[in-house]
């Protein structure tokens, strides 16, 4: 199997413009994905809504994983997201993630917390579909 993790899939989906954002979907989650975040449910068509709206945003932008497990067709990590939008302004969050792994290694379902460390009440919006 070989898996996908959580650097590599936000990496495609926001900041590699060589990928369209649903190619960067296909590599990395699965046509059945789900997404919890901050309570919040979504489809996966709505969480690509939600990242094409964030990659308009963004101008640069990494990910740094602190922790990262894997465990059969578990994942969890904590990660930071280092965000430079396009008027300039900077977003920091820490995301912590549980999710659940298809047997070909894309992730199926995803349900995170996150914690704005930089930002606006505005910027709340890239870490959620709300």
């Amino acid at each position: 199997m070989n898996r996908t993790g959580i650097e590599a899939a936000l990496t495609d989906l926001i900041f590699n413009r060589d990928l369209t954002v649903e190619e960067a979907a296909d590599r990395h989650f699965t046509p059945e994905y789900r997404q919890r975040t901050d309570g919040q449910w979504d489809d996966r068509a709505a969480f690509i809504k939600h990242i094409t709206h964030v990659r308009g945003l963004v101008a640069d932008g990494r990910v740094e994983v602190h922790d990262e497990l894997y465990d059969g067709g578990k994942y969890a990590d904590r990660h930071t997201v280092y965000i430079t939008k396009t008027d300039g302004s900077t977003v920091t969050m820490e995301v912590y993630v549980f999710a659940d792994l298809a047997p070909d290694g894309r992730f199926s379902r995803i349900e995170e917390t996150t914690l704005m460390l930089q930002g606006s009440d505005a910027d709340r919006s890239i870490g959620s579909a709300r």
